[in-house]
């Protein structure tokens, strides 16, 4: 049975209210039903007996499972025709061209059709619409011995370059699927498996080179094959100039407002590559950039990208010496209501670490409070890597705050679920951080001493600065706080800023 629920809860009100509008106009009969099952749909405490009991005075109904048929089908004709409206009307006006010109082209009147299908062509090519540009070339050459002022190879010519773009954009889409498949696989599932590897392994077989840029759909696929290499091997240095030259070229050659969701993906990895590489004020430009291009187009994709948004913004605030600002953004955020669970446990972790970093630690004791399911269930939501964040940032919060039983149970039990992952992952660094937190908890004395402090030197291999990524060196800091002895937040923006 297909679960209304879920396709309704993807309506905000004033959605709601209009597919509401739009059923009133499509009922001939005053009796329908259709309005009264959304409205009782709409309550998420509402099951299908109790439903069912209300309209038809019974548990069971064959009438109730065919107005439940008949409602699905409206929301799916209402979600298409709203998409048409917004960002496919562009496809539409192309498809009605061509329509109109075959009409033209069997009445035989061919000057007027071949004008149609140029302009069709135009949009198409200025859009990178590959698949309906084929139909257009299709269309051309199938009537191009009863039209002689057509230039039969050019047109062919035309179509071959056309399937060749084609082609490469479904051999990236593919390459962009099975890489997301490996990394589910790394990130929520907690398998080991050598990313790079598998990269190299799948780029090859496909014939595909990072070094190709056509339109910003094909751009995206490459810049998140790109992103997913540098979140698994946190090396986004690695990968910035590439970002920035590829988007750079792209962004001269094509207007600004085609392909409009891809663009914003794109800008949103840049803004984060930067951010990651520790370069805040040009990371808040791109985000800047990434508002601008949110109210394009009547602000379509403005609610899906929200919270990514802010969680950058944000963490770049906080590094740039705005805390205050930062949190205000983050906990405006977290008060509404959103279907991103990803990004809203992302910001939960870091308005966690910017409480901790700030001495409000009975704040962050509220919001690991609200991290009350298993980690199986957040890993299964928001990676591996999420959890190892989560459980690090609860152990040092419980040595501040001193509770002795919550840190040694929760240090045990990370112990014995995380060493063998981390170790596969050459990541054991984690554990030994924790040891000399453990160390700190059990004698705080010990940590200005010099054999501490040579001890600490000896045992961590760093990348350079600049490579070293900026959460591990949040984390070091906090370390390097309790020697120093001084304020934490400062001594994480000091050390950033040496890097």
């Amino acid at each position: 049975m297909i679960n209304l629920k879920s396709i309704i809860k993807t309506l905000n009100s004033e959605e709601q209210q209009k597919f509401i509008s739009y059923l009133h106009q499509k009922n001939k009969r005053k009796n329908t039903k259709n309005i009264q099952l959304f409205k009782l749909l709409s309550h998420p405490e509402n099951d299908s007996i109790t439903i069912c009991k209300q309209l038809y005075k019974t548990e069971k109904s064959n009438a109730y499972h065919a107005l439940r048929k008949r409602l699905f089908q409206s929301l799916i004709d209402f979600t298409a025709n709203k998409n048409l409206e917004d960002e496919n009307s562009i496809d539409m006006k192309i498809i009605k061209y061509i329509l109109a010109s075959r009409t033209y082209l069997l009445q035989k009147n061919f000057d007027i059709a071949y004008k149609i299908l140029d302009k069709a062509e135009h949009l198409a090519d200025e859009y990178s619409l590959f698949p309906i540009l084929n139909e257009i070339y299709h269309t051309k050459i199938q009537y191009a011995s009863d039209y002689p002022k057509v230039d039969l190879k050019t047109l062919i010519y035309k179509q071959q370059e056309n399937q060749k773009k084609h082609q490469l954009e479904d051999r990236l889409n593919v390459v962009y699927a099975e890489l997301k498949t490996v990394l589910n696989a790394i990130s929520y599932e907690g398998k080991i498996i050598d990313f790079e590897t598998e990269l190299n392994h799948i780029l090859k077989a496909s014939h595909i080179e990072l070094n190709q840029s056509l339109s910003f759909k094909s751009l995206y696929q490459i810049l998140a094959i790109a992103n997913i290499s540098a979140s698994v091997t946190t090396k986004y240095f690695q990968i910035e100039d590439f970002v920035l030259k590829s988007y750079d070229i792209l962004k001269r050659k094509k207007e600004t407002d085609k392909q409009l969701y891809y663009q914003i993906q794109i800008v949103y990895i840049i803004a984060n590559t930067l951010f990651r590489n520790k370069k805040f004020e040009a990371s808040l430009n791109y985000i800047s950039e990434m508002e601008q291009l949110m109210q394009s187009n009547r602000s379509v994709h403005k609610k899906e990208f929200t919270l990514k948004k802010t969680l950058v913004k944000a963490l770049n605030l906080n590094y740039t010496k705005q805390q205050e600002e930062a949190i205000a953004l983050v906990e405006n955020s977290i008060e509404k209501k959103h279907n991103d669970l990803e990004s809203m446990l992302d910001l939960h972790l870091s308005l966690l670490m910017f409480y901790f970093q700030n001495d409000e630690y009975h704040k962050a004791k509220l919001i690991v409070s609200k991290f009350y399911h298993t980690d199986k269930y957040y890993i299964e939501k928001a990676g591996i890597d999420w959890v190892i964040k989560k459980n690090v940032a609860e152990l040092l919060l419980y040595i501040e705050l001193q509770e002795d039983n919550l840190f040694y149970s929760r240090l045990k039990s990370f112990k014995r679920r995380y060493t063998n992952y981390l170790k596969d992952t050459n990541q054991l660094r984690i554990m030994t951080f924790l040891n000399f937190a453990e160390q700190y908890y059990k004698k705080p004395e010990s940590i200005v001493t010099e054999k501490f402090k040579t001890k600490i030197r000896n045992s961590f291999e760093w990348s350079s600065a600049y490579e070293e990524d900026i959460f591990v060196l949040s984390s070091f800091a906090w370390l390097k706080n309790k020697i120093e002895q001084g304020n934490l937040y400062q001594t994480t923006l000091l050390l950033i800023k040496t890097t």
